[in-house]
């Protein structure tokens, strides 16, 4: 960030101190960010923590919390979400009179919640996004979906942009997308497939370390290898496994064992389980 972008950008707080507030400020940290960032959360031990980890300000009270937020970022659990609001649509009532209605930027990381589910829960006091951080943002390697309703206009989201860039890549997309990027993207997905690799290595005779060498490489360095290279996947699938070979006999029979169906499977149970917080 220049200078005069770091003094006009809005004061972020977090409504929540957990795992993902803690990757968010983590990659902040790592990307030397000037910006200005208030933690929100109940537990005080929780907030000692992320302040002596990365040096942000921190604020037990909520009022005060929000208060000083040009942007808040709810960062709690999905089912935390309606008596939070309760609380902050209380609070944003008896601050209108001080600021315009509109001025208020809000950001929901909570899964599955729409944005006019988000709108009904606040009222009008607030322009919302959604987003959907990876935890891999801890590194400045993450990726991040926005979604915004029609009345957050470009300079306000390049506001929200230009914030989730300093920790990775940002795509915006419709929010009918959602659901379906967030169960795609999650790198659970890679962790779950090092695990099952990695032990199905040591079944066949390789020791811990060496297996999980051997997995990592298979999926880290060969997808950054794809990444950097541009080459389509359908060339580099058929030059790793010559037919015949033993690539081209495991990759067959893992599809013939259902690999690609379970794959397909993990993903509907997961946009369903969204749809589901939804509905509550």
């Amino acid at each position: 960030m220049t200078r005069n972008k770091e003094q006009s950008s809005p004061t972020i707080v977090f409504l929540g101190g957990g795992r993902i507030t803690s990757a968010i400020l983590a990659g902040l940290k790592v990307a030397g960010s000037k910006q200005r960032v208030v933690v929100h959360d109940h537990n005080k031990d929780k907030l000692k923590r992320l302040h002596r980890q990365y040096g942000v300000k921190v604020e037990p009270h909520l009022e005060k919390a929000v208060a000083q937020g040009g942007l808040l970022v709810t960062a709690v659990r999905p089912d935390s979400v309606p008596s939070l609001f309760q609380d902050v649509k209380a609070i944003l009532t008896l601050q209108s009179g001080q600021e315009t209605m509109s001025s208020r930027l809000a950001i929901s990381l909570a899964a599955g919640i729409p944005l006019s589910q988000l709108r009904e829960m606040l009222g009008p006091h607030a322009l919302w996004a959604r987003a959907m951080p990876s935890p891999v943002c801890r590194t400045r390697n993450g990726l991040t979906a926005l979604a915004f309703e029609r009345r957050f206009l470009p300079p306000r989201r390049d506001q929200v942009v230009d914030f989730f860039r300093q920790i990775g890549t940002v795509l915006q997309l419709s929010e009918r997308k959602f659901d379906a990027f967030t169960v795609t993207f999650s790198s659970s997905h890679g962790y779950h497939a090092l695990a099952a690799l990695a032990d199905a290595g040591r079944q066949i005779g390789l020791d811990e370390k060496t297996a999980l060498t051997a997995a990592s490489h298979a999926l880290a360095d060969g997808i950054n290898s794809w990444r950097q290279q541009k080459i389509p996947l359908d060339e580099l699938l058929q030059e790793a496994a010559t037919p015949g070979g033993t690539a081209a006999a495991t990759m067959a029979a893992m599809d013939r064992s259902g690999y690609r169906e379970a794959v397909q499977r993990g993903l509907y149970a997961g946009v369903a389980r969204a749809r589901s917080i939804a509905r509550r």
